[in-house]
């Protein structure tokens, strides 16, 4: 894999394009402000994606939204929906036993993606989270893991990506780089997050997460998230890390055994 700097023009066209899609409708002003582009710039990033018919203006407002040409961009695309049907019986049973939410996540990109998760099976939450919703990757549990099991060369081009992103603070960055010890995280076989601050309730929970595998490959993380309140990080590790490395086993074997990658 070619390393390099990504081209910003590009980055920040599929941030405005994202911005739009996740929000509906949008004006000028919240397309640069969601997507962290300077005025003049969204603005011509918008007139294009006029052009080329992914957006359109709304008759009679000056707001834009998404066109059904943007499922065109999914054409082709095969979801690992082999890895939600296998995985879902085992954390629908794992909810059960511990009580707290379990998610299963996959990188995409520089943030970690949402496949499925227990938070509508459990009164153990704050928020439902649904498949789809991303997380950075440096600042969830899910992430440190993915990062951990890739490649070095990888992570350093996932690294110098995250730098490139207009979002991330430069001296936070270094701290966070800093501080993520991959030889600790594979040879304990979890990562963990003390109070999550980019999901939908900022500093109220921490998360540890562990790794599913395909055939000796990492596929995905499996996290438990828990109530800041109602225990620390070592406590919660000493608890559940035991039974989630289980049912995380239990669901590398399931993947294994049915053959391919999905």
């Amino acid at each position: 894999m070619e390393k390099g700097v990504p081209i910003r023009s590009i980055s920040r066209s599929i941030a405005a394009l994202k911005a739009i899609n996740e929000q509906g409708s949008l004006t000028m002003m919240e397309i640069s402000r969601a997507s962290r582009i300077p005025y003049p710039t969204a603005c011509r990033i918008v007139q294009t994606l006029l052009f080329e018919g992914l957006i359109e203006q709304e008759p009679s407002r000056k707001r834009y939204r998404a066109t059904a040409l943007v499922q065109t961009l999914a054409h082709g695309f095969q979801h690992r929906d082999h890895l939600v049907a296998t995985a879902r019986p085992h954390i629908l049973e794992l909810t059960r036993e511990v009580g707290w939410p379990i998610s299963i996540a996959i990188r995409v990109g520089r943030r970690m993606m949402l496949r499925d998760s227990t938070h509508a099976n459990t009164a153990l939450t704050f928020e439902n989270y649904y498949p789809g919703f991303t997380l950075p990757i440096l600042d969830s549990a899910s992430g440190k893991l993915s990062l951990a099991y890739a490649a070095e060369e990888e992570r350093e081009m996932l690294i110098n990506w995250i730098h490139e992103a207009p979002e991330v603070d430069p001296e936070y960055l270094r701290s966070a780089v800093t501080s993520l010890d991959v030889e600790k995280i594979r040879a304990a076989g979890y990562a963990v997050q003390g109070r999550n601050h980019f999901n939908r309730t900022p500093g109220k929970t921490s998360s540890i997460a562990v790794p599913i595998f395909n055939k000796g490959e990492f596929e995905a993380a499996m996290t438990m998230v828990f109530f800041v309140s109602a225990m620390k990080i070592d406590a919660a590790i000493e608890r559940y890390l035991p039974v989630l490395k289980r049912h995380a086993a239990a669901i590398s074997a399931d993947l294994s055994n049915a053959g391919g990658r999905h």
